[in-house]
């Protein structure tokens, strides 16, 4: 473990049952830094969360999280961490105010501090007005606020995020994504795991794929976008029956595909000459592209590059590992 490291894992496994969810993970982690986690669902995201954060034991490897062994030294990565899960871990009978109040003193922290810092989370998280209210009244983005609010009430040096703005509208969300650049820039490392690619494309300095307990590919966005591919071409069918046969002749080629409207993405680095070949390849007969358009590869084609699955949508998804 080096001191520029927060997190360090190397050939984490872990099983449940006859089932495999990790086998041999490594990771690395700087510290003050963004990063995300994406893979498809039961790929491991939310049991890597649980074993750095010591919620469960690895069955080998090893891993430390801000210096402390996650299973010699539970007590110390405890101290140094917090963690918010899928669901706000709050009592919907007390309000905002008393929350953090009690998460507060369970902490250790005296009396007067607690309600001190009450205050200040709920002036920095924009909940001032809502404080005195009961949490059962709160709307979602505000449980979200309170929740990661809660999570800070002593200071930490790693925050784990396990879907942090699953289910919530797109004001609450960016204002989600606000508040953890402001915990990168007063030195706060996030781990975070989402299944929203612009939110890994906006938030994090690094991120890592994971797909069948390992680790398929780790960089910036950018790096991991011209890894999929620099560019793609959209290619927009004549017709159904067109489309079919251009996304047969694609093959593995087609980094994106959307029947209902006749558009199939596949790789191409751009250049006017890789262009006119691919569209001679797929097309030789100039009958099955309608038109088509030239676009930067995204984070969607990185997933679906690597993993060999579609993006999901977060609500529709199991919310275990």
């Amino acid at each position: 473990m080096t001191d520029t490291l927060a997190i360090e894992a190397e050939g984490l496994r872990k099983r449940y049952g006859q089932t495999t969810v990790l086998e041999g993970l490594d990771l690395r982690v700087p510290r003050a830094s963004v990063f995300a986690l994406l893979g498809p669902n039961g790929a491991g995201k939310t049991t890597t969360v649980r074993l750095l954060s010591t919620l469960t034991t690895p069955d080998g490897g090893r891993a430390r999280v801000a210096g402390h062994d996650v299973v010699s030294d539970r007590a110390g990565v405890r101290r140094a961490i917090s963690l918010s899960g899928q669901y706000a871990a709050l009592d919907e009978l007390q309000t905002g105010t008393e929350n953090l109040r009690m998460i507060a003193r369970l902490a250790g922290l005296p009396a007067r501090t607690a309600r001190a810092r009450a205050a200040e989370l709920l002036e920095r998280f924009d909940l001032v007005q809502a404080g005195g209210r009961r949490v059962g009244t709160y709307s979602g983005g505000m449980r979200r606020r309170l929740d990661l609010a809660a999570s800070l009430t002593r200071p930490v040096e790693v925050l784990f995020l396990d879907e942090p703005t699953t289910g919530l509208d797109p004001r609450s969300r960016m204002r989600m994504w606000e508040l953890v650049s402001e915990l990168r820039t007063a030195g706060t490392t996030v781990l975070l795991t989402t299944q929203y690619l612009e939110e890994a494309d906006r938030l994090a300095d690094r991120l890592a794929v994971i797909d069948a307990g390992r680790i398929v590919a780790e960089g910036t966005a950018a790096e991991l976008k011209r890894r999929a591919a620099d560019h793609r071409l959209e290619l927009i069918a004549t017709d159904s029956e067109a489309y079919t046969r251009l996304a047969a002749r694609a093959g593995e080629l087609a980094v994106a595909a959307e029947p209902a409207s006749l558009r199939l993405g596949v790789a191409c680095d751009g250049e006017a000459r890789a262009i006119r070949a691919r569209l001679d390849e797929l097309d030789p007969d100039r009958n099955l592209i309608d038109r088509f358009e030239l676009a930067s590869a995204s984070l969607d084609d990185v997933f679906l590059a690597l993993t060999g699955n579609p993006v999901t949508t977060p609500e529709s998804e199991p919310t275990d590992d």
